[in-house]
């Protein structure tokens, strides 16, 4: 079972909701908009809510972002296969969710990159790919090029992964500040994403990271967050259901212009009403996706 919405113009994204053997509720919800200037959505998203209760126990639930890129159909076909690729590999992997993770980054790269080989017209074919695996308490995530994920806790926004991109890699150098970079003309110019090589390097964690009642998570291509900053996609997350919020901030990307495909999905973990919440203790070492 999987739930996404891809949509050209209004529309609502549906929320999932999964009760998992844990101390939290999982809700999830995902929406994609074509944009206000493209004619082709190349962004996909894939949300994976395991049927079975033995699967969903051991893999828990998946949630992808891909934004796509080559032009005449290319970048569609790369985002789509990238997340149904890192789906499949990953619950049939009998590996950890880390390495599941990484194997359907490295199988999807490949696929990609021989379908590209095989078709002259898709030379240049590949994507971004961002994704986090849910499984009762904790979280692992993968990542390649400049989609992001986010943490929302206690207030604070944490980006937990780092743009794959040219300017990012001039800001690492002290080139470019921050804001700069935001405005750049090359902050599309990508130096990770999956098939435009044989092989890829994968950002991910080798341990998951414990996760608590209240916590959010925000992934997003680069046409929400190059448009919406991190402070307005915390208060949409925290003040909003994840239906609401991805609505919300897919509106404000198609209002400050809406130039790229807009994707955004948020997972939001709450406390079962019959469980009482833990304190939650203070943020420490949140590892990055570099």
């Amino acid at each position: 079972m999987f739930s996404f919405l891809k949509r050209r113009g209004s529309g609502k994204a549906e929320p999932e909701e999964v009760r998992v053997e844990s101390r939290v509720r999982v809700a999830t919800a995902m929406l994609s908009d074509i944009g206000c200037h493209r004619t082709i959505n190349e962004d996909s998203g894939k949300i994976v809510h395991p049927g079975d209760p033995e699967e969903m126990a051991r893999k828990g639930i998946l949630v992808a972002v891909a934004d796509g890129m080559g032009g005449h159909e290319a970048g569609e076909v790369a985002s789509r296969m990238a997340v149904e690729t890192v789906a499949r590999v990953y619950y049939a992997s009998p590996e950890g969710p880390g390495a599941a993770l990484a194997a359907g980054f490295h199988e999807a790269n490949r696929e990609i990159h021989e379908f590209a080989g095989r078709k002259p017209e898709l030379t240049g074919m590949g994507t971004t790919c961002s994704v986090l695996a849910v499984a009762g308490d904790a979280v692992c995530a993968a990542h390649v090029g400049d989609s992001r994920i986010y943490l929302v806790r206690r207030g604070a926004i944490y980006q937990l992964s780092e743009d794959h991109s040219e300017v990012m890699q001039m800001v690492r150098q002290g080139l470019l500040t921050l804001e700069e970079a935001r405005r750049h003309e090359d902050r599309n110019v990508l130096l990770r994403a999956l098939g435009t090589r044989a092989e890829v390097e994968v950002s991910g964690w080798s341990e998951p990271m414990p996760v608590f009642p209240g916590d959010r998570f925000a992934l997003s291509s680069d046409g929400l967050h190059d448009g919406v900053r991190e402070e307005e996609i915390r208060d949409a997350v925290v003040e909003k259901d994840p239906q609401a919020a991805c609505q919300w901030l897919v509106e404000l990307a198609r209002q400050r212009g809406g130039y790229d495909n807009i994707t955004v999905a948020v997972v939001a973990f709450e406390t079962p009403r019959e469980t009482p919440a833990r304190d939650l203790r203070e943020t420490r070492n949140l590892g990055v996706l570099k």
